[in-house]
């Protein structure tokens, strides 16, 4: 039988399937679904600042309706903290007492402090480790991606300093060399790096001619990012790597190991083939270790990444070349 214990985070993990963030993780029942099924560590759904604030305002909107009609009601509403990260918090202190899998809790704030703050209240919890979500739209032309990447960097630091859990950055792929924003991150002192956060991007429907938001569910081609930014990172930083998006299967999963992920994060094949389906995963990858004589993932890890191959342009631009001078091949087969 083929040995899947990997290290991610500092993490001893029974395999390199992780449950990344997502609201699958809201339900207790699923949390032990997930655990009976194999996953080796799950990622709770992420807190973020926005939806407090905006949940603390609109509460204190309603609180504060009659405050003022007469002298007598100026009291009538005592000021309270609304319940949004306490509920938060107690949700997640949950899931940590429901099952025996490492918990990594989720953060996207907006103000430095209230990375500090919250990262203090998260790692009070018992949490194994924490996850920074560094999910950031580019939405004015005149903002300077050298600030946003050296705030981001400030952030980690000042984290990293509050709190002794083993604390990973996960990133959007929209930063002009998300190689060199890793490597400053890694020198930061980051444990880990999730490649890489799915953007929600919002649609149009043609008929209303109105903005919608539909479910973002990736496809298994998604993963040929991750696939080559791990395959980039691996030995070039200290942190370890896990690859996101696009991963569906056994063999999605061998890929990202032998490219030099150190595990992966599974979420839209959960919602698309149900919960149960990591076992079919984790199955299907012992199986092909098994076929080709591999004992443990050491034995492969990082054997296609671009520090261990002969090909040292497979990752780089002469790919893209070697597409274009096939391309009437690809017709021709198209086209048959």
């Amino acid at each position: 039988m083929a040995n899947l214990k990997t290290t991610y985070l500092g993490l001893e993990l029974k395999n390199p399937l992780v449950v990344g963030a997502s609201n699958l993780v809201n339900n207790v029942s699923n949390l032990k679904r997930m655990e009976e099924a194999g996953a080796s560590a799950i990622v709770y759904k992420s807190l973020f600042e926005e939806q407090i604030q905006l949940e603390n305002a609109q509460l204190d909107a309603q609180l504060n309706e009659y405050a003022e009609r007469n002298a007598e009601m100026v009291n009538l509403f005592p000021s309270i903290e609304h319940a949004g990260p306490e509920e938060h918090l107690f949700n997640l202190a949950m899931a940590k007492k429901n099952v025996n899998i490492p918990i990594i809790a989720s953060l996207n704030a907006i103000l430095k402090e209230s990375w500090i703050s919250y990262a203090k209240k998260i790692e009070a919890i018992g949490v194994d480790a924490l996850e920074l979500n560094f999910y950031y739209v580019p939405r004015d032309i005149h903002f300077n991606g050298h600030g946003l990447i050296a705030e981001q960097v400030d952030i980690l630091k000042a984290v990293k300093s509050a709190v002794s859990i083993p604390v990973s950055v996960k990133l959007s792929p929209f930063y002009a060399n998300p190689l060199h924003v890793v490597k400053q991150l890694d020198d930061a002192g980051a444990d880990g790096v999730v490649l890489f956060n799915r953007m929600f991007q919002p649609d149009i429907d043609m008929d209303r001619e109105a903005h919608f938001s539909p479910f973002n569910f990736s496809v298994p081609d998604d993963n040929r990012l991750p696939l080559r930014f791990a395959g980039l990172l691996h030995k070039k930083i200290r942190g370890s790597i896990i690859s996101n998006t696009g991963i569906f299967t056994g063999q999605d999963v061998a890929k990202m190991v032998l490219a030099g992920a150190n595990a992966v994060q599974v979420v839209s094949t959960l919602y698309k083939n149900q919960i149960e389906y990591i076992t079919t995963i984790l199955g299907d990858l012992e199986a092909w270790m098994s076929r080709k004589g591999y004992k443990s993932l050491d034995d492969f890890r990082g054997k296609l990444s671009n520090t261990s191959i002969n090909d040292i342009f497979v990752y780089k631009r002469a790919q893209y070349i070697d597409l274009l001078l096939k391309s009437d091949d690809l017709v021709k087969n198209a086209v048959r």
